[in-house]
C-alpha cells in the first residue's frame, strides 16, 4: 500500500479554492447542488459502463446516492455508488484543472471580493464549492471493477494529501467538515429543502435517514381494556428517498412547471442563471425520442475554445449515454444545453457510430429546426428579449451561414447589425428591416467591414451614403468577412461592400461624365502619383465616393479587408499579393496641393502621405511608420 503523499494543487486550482473559501456569495447552498450532480454523472456512467461489463455493478445494480449529516461533529456526507475514480482520476480531476474554461473564469476575476464571488454562481465550479461551506474535505472512492481505493483530504490552503485506503463498495464518498458558521448545513429540515429544490428531477435518488417513531408491539390483543396504559414508543431509523427520481424529460409537458424547468437546467448545465428559452418536444413517428433544449442567457466563459464542451447530454432509454455530443447539433449551436433521449439507437452506441448514423441525422436536423424557429418566434414577439439573446450569441450565430447550408435563409433572417441608420453600436437592425427601408432606386445592401465599430462609422467610403440618404450595415465583429464571402444576398438584392470595386449604380450620367472630364483634366497629375505609388496600388483614380476625406483604399471585389490581411499575416497565412485602387478627392485641399506643387520630393512626400492616411483609415498597417511620421513633419514645418 503506497504511504500518504502530501500535493500541491496547481495554481489556477489554488486560485479557485481561495475564491471558494473567502467567498462572500450569498446562495451558498449551491455546493450540494453540485455535488449531487457530480455524484449523477458517476451513477450514470456505471449505468452505460455495465451495460457491457455487468460485473461492474459488483451485484449492487440499484444506483443511488445518499445524503447524510452528523450535527453534533458538524458534518455533511455525500456520497453514491457510481463508477468511482482511480488514484490518477482522483489528481487529474481534483488537482489540476484541464477545462480551459475554468482558465478563462479566474481570468475574468476582478479582484474585487463582492464582484468575484457573483461570478461563482454563472460559473458552476463542480466539487470545489464545497470550500464555499467547509473547511476540510475528504474524499474516499474506489473505481469499479478494481480493488484499490483512495482517500484524498484538504483544507483548500494550497495542497492536498492522498494515500490508498480499504473500500468495501464502488463509488465515492465526500465528507464536507462545515465551517462554525456554516452548521445550518447540518440539519435534515435544511438539507432536504436544497434536495428538493435543486434535485427533484434526477433520475437517481436520492436518499437521507429518516427516525421515526413506533409502537414496540403493533399487535392489539382481543379483550384489552380500554383504559391500558400507552404502549412504549420504538424508533426505528432507515433511508428514505427525497426525490422524485424522475427523468424530468420523460413528464408530460402539462405536469412540469415553469420552476421544474428553470431548476432542471440549473442541475444539467451548471449554470445558476436561469435559461432564456427551452424547447421540450416529444416525437413519435420513424423514430421516436425527445428532446428537451435550452437557450442559456449567458454566453459560456469556454465558448470560443477548441476544445470547448457541448452541452447536449444522450440518453438511449433513460440510460445516459455520453456527454459533450458534437453530432446532436451544429457547431454553431455549441451553447445549447440539454438532453436528448432516443428509442431507436443501441445502449452500446458509440461515438464513431454517432457520425453516421441515421437516427442521429435526423434527430440533428429536427433540434436545429426547433431551435431557430424558437428564436424566429422569440425575435418576432419579444425583440428586448431576443437583443438578449444576440447580444451573448449573435457572433457564434454567423457561423451558420456558412456551415449550415440547409439553414441559411432561416438563419440570415435571425442577423442583427449595427447600421448607419443610429447613431449607437447596437446591433439590432435586421436585414429584412433594412431591405424594408431601401429606397426605390437602391439595388443592392451595402456594407463596410472594420476592425471596430468606429472605424467603421467613421470610414471615409461612407461619405457619399451620408449624402444620398443610403443606409449601410456597419460589421465590425472578426467573423464579419467570413459571413459576408456566405450571404452574398439576401431577398434577392445583393450584398455590396462599400469599400470594394465600383460604386457605378450611384451615379449619375451626369456624374460619370464630369468624372471622365475630371480624370482628363487631371491626367497628368495622377499618372505622377501612380508612378510614386507603382508598387502600392493597381491605378489612381478620382473618387465619387468621397465628399470630405482626400483619399480612400478600394479593393478588389475579391479581397480581403485590409484589417483582415494583416490578422492573417500575424497568424502566419500567406495572402495573396494584390495591388488596391486609390481613390482621391479632386475636390480636397491635399488634391489642390498636389496640383500646384512644382518642387519632385516634396510631391512625392504627399504622395506618399495621402496613400498612408487612407491605408490607415482603412485599418491597414504602414510598411514604413518611421518615414510616415518623417514625412509628416517635414511637410508640417
Amino acid at each position: 500500500m503506497a504511504k500518504k503523499e502530501n500535493m500541491q494543487f496547481q495554481t489556477e486550482v489554488n486560485q479557485l479554492l481561495q475564491l471558494m473559501i473567502h467567498s462572500l456569495y450569498s446562495n451558498k447552498e449551491i455546493f450540494l447542488r453540485e455535488l449531487i450532480s457530480n455524484a449523477n454523472d458517476a451513477c450514470d456512467k456505471l449505468r452505460f459502463a455495465a451495460v457491457k461489463d455487468d460485473a461492474l455493478n459488483e451485484g449492487d445494480t440499484e444506483l443511488k446516492i445518499e445524503i447524510d449529516f452528523d450535527s453534533e461533529n458538524n458534518t455533511v456526507t455525500i456520497r453514491d455508488n457510481g463508477i468511482g475514480m482511480t488514484r490518477d482520476e482522483v489528481i487529474e480531476n481534483i488537482g489540476t484543472i484541464a477545462k480551459s474554461g475554468t482558465k478563462e473564469f479566474l481570468s475574468k476575476l476582478s479582484g474585487d471580493e463582492s464582484k468575484d464571488s457573483q461570478m461563482i454562481g454563472q460559473f458552476g465550479v463542480g466539487f470545489y464549492s464545497s470550500f464555499i461551506v467547509a473547511d476540510k474535505v475528504t474524499l474516499t472512492t474506489r473505481k469499479a471493477g478494481t480493488d484499490s481505493a483512495v482517500t484524498w483530504e484538504s483544507t483548500g490552503e494550497g495542497e492536498f494529501s492522498i494515500e490508498d485506503t480499504k473500500k468495501e463498495s464502488k463509488g465515492t464518498e465526500i465528507v464536507l467538515h462545515l465551517k462554525e458558521d456554516e452548521k445550518e448545513f447540518a440539519a435534515e429540515y435544511r438539507l432536504k429543502s436544497i434536495i428538493t429544490k435543486y434535485a427533484d428531477h434526477i433520475q437517481v435518488p436520492i436518499m437521507m435517514l429518516e427516525t421515526t417513531e413506533v409502537e414496540s408491539d403493533e399487535e392489539s390483543k382481543e379483550g384489552e381494556e380500554e383504559n391500558k396504559e400507552p404502549k412504549e414508543k420504538a424508533t426505528v431509523t432507515e433511508w428514505k428517498q427525497i426525490n422524485k427520481a424522475q427523468a424530468l424529460w420523460t413528464m408530460s409537458k402539462t405536469d412540469i412547471s415553469d420552476d421544474d424547468y428553470k431548476e432542471f437546467y440549473k442541475t444539467v448545465s451548471h449554470d445558476w442563471n436561469e435559461p432564456l428559452k427551452w424547447v421540450h418536444s416529444q416525437v413519435e413517428g420513424k423514430f421516436d425520442y425527445t428532446s428537451l433544449l435550452y437557450i442559456p442567457a449567458k454566453a459560456p466563459f469556454d465558448m470560443w475554445e477548441p476544445d470547448a464542451q457541448h452541452g447536449l447530454k444522450l440518453y438511449v432509454q433513460r440510460t445516459f449515454i455520453m456527454d459533450d455530443s458534437k453530432n446532436l447539433l451544429p457547431r454553431y449551436l455549441r451553447f445549447i444545453k440539454g438532453v436528448i433521449d432516443s428509442n431507436d439507437l443501441p445502449l452500446n452506441v458509440s461515438r464513431e457510430i454517432l457520425q453516421s448514423n441515421k437516427v442521429i441525422e435526423s434527430i440533428k436536423r429536427a433540434s436545429t429546426k426547433k431551435i431557430l424557429t424558437t428564436l424566429k418566434r422569440m425575435a418576432n414577439s419579444d425583440a428586448e428579449q431576443y437583443q438578449k439573446f444576440w447580444d451573448e450569441f449573435g457572433t457564434v450565430m454567423k457561423e451558420g451561414v456558412q456551415e449550415d447550408h440547409a439553414n441559411k435563409e432561416d438563419l440570415s433572417k435571425l442577423l442583427r447589425f449595427a447600421t448607419t441608420h443610429n447613431d449607437n453600436d447596437v446591433k439590432n437592425i435586421s436585414l429584412e428591416e433594412y431591405v424594408s427601408r431601401m429606397g426605390a432606386e437602391q439595388e443592392n445592401i451595402y456594407y463596410i467591414t472594420a476592425d471596430s465599430h468606429n472605424t467603421a462609422k467613421n470610414s471615409p467610403h461612407l461619405e457619399v451614403f451620408k449624402k444620398k440618404g443610403i443606409e449601410v450595415l456597419l460589421l465590425s465583429d472578426r467573423i464579419d468577412e467570413w459571413l459576408v464571402n456566405g450571404l452574398t444576398e439576401f431577398d434577392g438584392k445583393k450584398m455590396q461592400s462599400v469599400a470594394k470595386g465600383d460604386l457605378d449604380k450611384l451615379d449619375t450620367e451626369k456624374d460619370k461624365k464630369a468624372t471622365e472630364k475630371a480624370e482628363k483634366d487631371n491626367k497628368e497629375v495622377i499618372e505622377k502619383m501612380e508612378k510614386i505609388l507603382t508598387e502600392k496600388v493597381e491605378k489612381i483614380k478620382i473618387s465619387s465616393r468621397l465628399t470630405d476625406s482626400a483619399a480612400c483604399i478600394v479593393l478588389n471585389d475579391q479581397d480581403m479587408a485590409l484589417y483582415m490581411q494583416q490578422l492573417m499575416k500575424q497568424a502566419g497565412q500567406e495572402m495573396p499579393n494584390s495591388k488596391p485602387t486609390l481613390e482621391i478627392n479632386l475636390d480636397h485641399a491635399i488634391f489642390k496641393k498636389l496640383q500646384s506643387e512644382k518642387d519632385d520630393a516634396k510631391f512625392a512626400d504627399w504622395t506618399s502621405l495621402v496613400f498612408d492616411q487612407a491605408l490607415l483609415a482603412e485599418g491597414g498597417q504602414l510598411e514604413d511608420p518611421s518615414g510616415f511620421v518623417k514625412r509628416m513633419n517635414s511637410l508640417m514645418l
